[in-house]
This record gives structure tokens, sequence and C-alpha cells, in this order.
């Protein structure tokens, strides 16, 4: 009986002191201490060239601040880096433009961005048909 009751007591002191770790950790993510809740930001300007990290500023009731941000030296800068889309398979080629199309839905638009619901994209019709893989050379061969 002591044994469970005792195992009990740990149990209880484990849960408790997870619990106020838990809000430490939440208290650290506010360590700028504005209580505003609605903040504008702008978007992501790099430091240098048109990639990389840099910061985007905001503003909420007069105060303002920045944060650290990075675009990807991949992204399609029509859209935007924070507007995330969800894109259908590539269409067929148009003998007349010599182009393949396909459209995306917008997924995601991070920090209040404004983005389009959606977009379109082309890309050149490929000259190349791909050829089957070869078979690897001393196989099947007697």
């Amino acid at each position: 009986m002591q044994v469970r009751s005792l195992f009990l007591l740990l149990v209880l002191i484990l849960v408790a002191a997870t619990a106020e770790a838990g809000k430490n950790k939440k208290e650290k993510t506010k360590k700028d201490g504005s209580k505003c809740e609605d903040w504008r930001w702008g978007p992501c300007v790099p430091n240098s060239k048109d990639c990389g990290l840099g910061y985007r500023e905001g503003t909420c009731k007069g105060e303002s601040k920045k944060l650290k941000c990075k675009i990807p030296c991949n992204w399609k800068k029509k859209f935007g880096a924070d507007c995330k889309y969800k894109f259908e398979s590539w269409g067929g080629c148009s003998a007349q433009t010599g182009l393949k199309t396909r459209s995306g839905i917008l997924k995601k638009a991070l920090y209040n961005a404004q983005c389009e619901e959606t977009v379109y994209v082309t890309k050149p019709c490929s000259s190349k048909i791909k050829s089957k893989s070869k078979a690897k050379k001393g196989k099947g061969k007697d």
C-alpha cells in the first residue's frame, strides 16, 4: 500500500513539474514584453540580393519590431514567399503556344500576406522524349 501511494505521489510531482516547464517555455516566446496582439507584418526583405536571410517589420498600435526571416532561393517571385500554394499536375502541351500550364490554389498566407486565391504557371514543353532506362551491362548475358 505504501509503495502504491509513494508511486502515485511521484507521478503527481512529475506531472506538475512538466506543466510548470511548459508554462516557462511559453513565457520565453513572448520575450519582448509586448501585450499587443494585432500585429501587421510586412514582407520579408532579404539582406542581400533577392533571397536568403532577411528581416520582416511589424507594427501594432505605435509599436514596431523586426523578426528574422528567410526567403528560399527557389521561390516563385511572382507569388511572393509568404503565399503557399497547392499545385495540380502539369497539363498537356499546347501545340499553339508550346507551353504546359498548371494552376495552384492558395493553401496558406503567412503573416497576413495579400495573396491571390488561384495562380497559373506555365513552362515550355520539353522537346526531349524520355527514353526507357537501358538494361544494366552484364545482366542477362551468358
